[in-house]
């Protein structure tokens, strides 16, 4: 891959997390029953805290993104540092997966009986979509670099003893 198209990539990531962590600062004061509320009762819901805890994966697999674009832009894809980034991604995009579940039976449980929360649900089981979608396209990447390893592996063996 040219080094421009991974630098270019690593700008997307970039502002993926810029853009986050602007709707993550904007969104809790703009929501409906936060209107009336003060600053420290706005951030310190339970349901704003279980966001801020769930954008931890999220950030850390934009993190590993990042470096593993990196690692391409250096030609370095078929190494273990490559793997283990992947791997990493995967385990986020679980967790991540796991906390958007958890928000949804939250909302489902504790919602007001006036709301209706099948639009948030809704969204919860896209995105859980989506990030189950993540974790086995990194897995799935993460395999084919394994094996791509182990073959140039054996390559290099074989070459070693075809010159004895």
């Amino acid at each position: 891959m040219k080094r421009s198209s991974t630098i270019f990539l690593q700008g997307v990531i970039v502002l993926i997390g810029i853009m986050a962590l602007a709707i993550m600062i904007r969104f809790p004061l703009t929501e409906g029953r936060a209107e009336n509320l003060d600053l420290f009762n706005i951030y310190s819901d339970p349901f704003i805290l279980h966001g801020y805890a769930a954008s931890i994966p999220f950030f850390i697999a934009l993190y590993k993104a990042f470096k593993l674009l990196g690692y391409i832009g250096q030609n370095k894809a078929f190494s273990l540092n490559s793997v283990k980034t992947l791997s990493s991604i995967k385990y986020c995009a679980i967790a991540l997966s796991i906390f958007i579940v958890m928000a949804g039976l939250y909302i489902r449980i504790f919602h007001n009986k006036d709301d209706d929360p099948a639009g948030f649900l809704a969204m919860c089981i896209v995105t859980t979509f989506v990030s189950l979608v993540v974790a086995t396209a990194a897995a799935v990447f993460e395999k084919i670099l394994q094996n791509g390893m182990d073959i140039k592996s054996e390559n290099e063996q074989l070459y070693e003893q075809s010159k004895k």
